[in-house]
């Protein structure tokens, strides 16, 4: 059980073969000191990479505010979803608009929220856990 009131750092990945193609996502959740607390992958069906990395983002923000954390570091690897959440880059794509709008929504409900790129290196379970989500799934594209 993870105690409210922590801070906690949300690591979260959306890979598609084929772009568009299968898509899947990776969440992990971990404390301040880096221990991880939980991470789940889930299957997307048929979208862009950059769908599925916005995708992630709002499955793991789902996660992470059951937690009721004190702040959020949110860390991926995606440096256009961090500069478009972060609103140094506007959101011109039309399929990505309303995928925004909700990580957004869900970022309104979390206190301390910030946004960090990170190389993929840095970002490697929520990688792996995406992928081996599209690894086992079957999906063909």
């Amino acid at each position: 059980m993870i105690e409210p009131g922590q801070r906690l750092i949300l690591r979260t990945d959306g890979a598609s073969r084929g772009n568009p193609g299968p898509a899947a996502a990776g969440v992990v959740i971990e404390n301040e000191q880096g221990t991880l607390l939980a991470q789940d992958k889930h299957l997307l069906g048929h979208i862009t990479n950059n769908q599925a990395e916005y995708r992630a983002l709002i499955l793991g923000l789902q996660a992470v505010a059951r937690y009721q954390p004190l702040s959020v570091l949110v860390l991926l690897d995606s440096e256009l979803v961090v500069q478009q959440m972060t609103g140094r880059y506007q959101v011109k794509d039309a399929g990505l608009l309303t995928l925004y709008r909700e990580a957004k929504r869900l970022t309104a409900t979390l206190p301390g929220i910030q946004f960090r790129h990170v190389p993929r290196s840095q970002n490697h379970l929520a990688d792996k856990l995406a992928n081996q989500a599209l690894d086992h799934s079957g999906m063909v594209q």
